[in-house]
Order: structure tokens, then C-alpha cells, then sequence
């Protein structure tokens, strides 16, 4: 591993509490909010009238999941990495709830790159990687 350099924070805003939701755009999100739910043990998952689904995950920011036109069709700017205590194990789980294998993103064998079901990439890290 790198080393690793932390770097003064300047000026700062003294009023934002912190990530309260992560978002993501979705064809179907009733289904997008099932898979995560299920993948992070979460707490059941809500849709609203809009057809909009959201999941709550303890420890985590509620993840939001919003109807949109469009599929998805670039790599992802932002993903979510999710640690697991058996990287196989954990790839093998998520494989069977509906996710894929995104080796043309990484291939590395130190941590898994998948995709859900939308085509969303996310990283499974082992604790090592933490």
C-alpha cells in the first residue's frame, strides 16, 4: 500500500452535518432499492407514490434510488465500496442476488469490482483493504 498523507482542511463549513443520503439514478427503482437492500442488510425498502424507492442501512447514509429515462452508459463517477469479511464468499452472495462481474474495471484480485443490477459498479473490499 501507498503511503498515505492526510492534508489540512482549510476554511471549512461549520454548518453541513454530514452525507445524509447517496442517490442514484435508476430505471426501475423498486427493484434497484430490493437488490441493495438485500446486499447490505437493510432495513426493508420504501416506495413512494413518484414510483421513487429509497432503503435504510444501519450505519450507512439512506441510499435513494430515482426513476429516470435513460439507462446508464459510462463508468460510474462515483460507487460505493462495501466491506465484507470474505471477499469470495461476499462475491459469490452478491453474484446471487443479481450483480456481475466488472473485471474490465479492475482485475487485480485485491478487492472485486461488480456491477448491480442497473449496471452500477461498486467494490467489495476485504478488511485488509479498509
Amino acid at each position: 500500500m501507498s503511503e498515505e498523507r492526510k492534508e489540512a482542511v482549510i476554511g471549512g463549513a461549520p454548518h453541513v452535518a454530514g452525507v445524509s443520503m447517496v442517490a442514484f439514478d435508476a430505471n426501475d427503482p423498486p427493484v434497484l432499492a430490493r437488490f441493495w437492500a438485500a446486499l447490505l442488510n437493510g432495513r426493508g425498502v420504501v416506495v413512494d407514490e413518484d414510483g421513487d424507492a429509497w432503503v435504510e442501512v444501519d450505519g450507512c447514509p439512506r441510499l435513494d434510488f430515482l426513476k429516470v429515462p435513460e439507462t446508464k452508459e459510462i463508468k460510474n463517477r462515483l460507487h460505493l465500496d462495501v466491506a465484507v469479511t470474505d471477499l469470495g464468499a461476499a462475491t459469490q452472495e452478491a453474484l446471487a442476488l443479481g450483480a456481475s462481474l466488472a473485471d474490465d474495471v479492475y482485475d487485480g484480485g485485491r478487492w472485486q469490482v461488480l456491477r448491480d443490477p442497473e449496471g452500477n459498479e461498486f467494490c467489495l473490499l476485504p478488511p485488509q483493504e479498509l
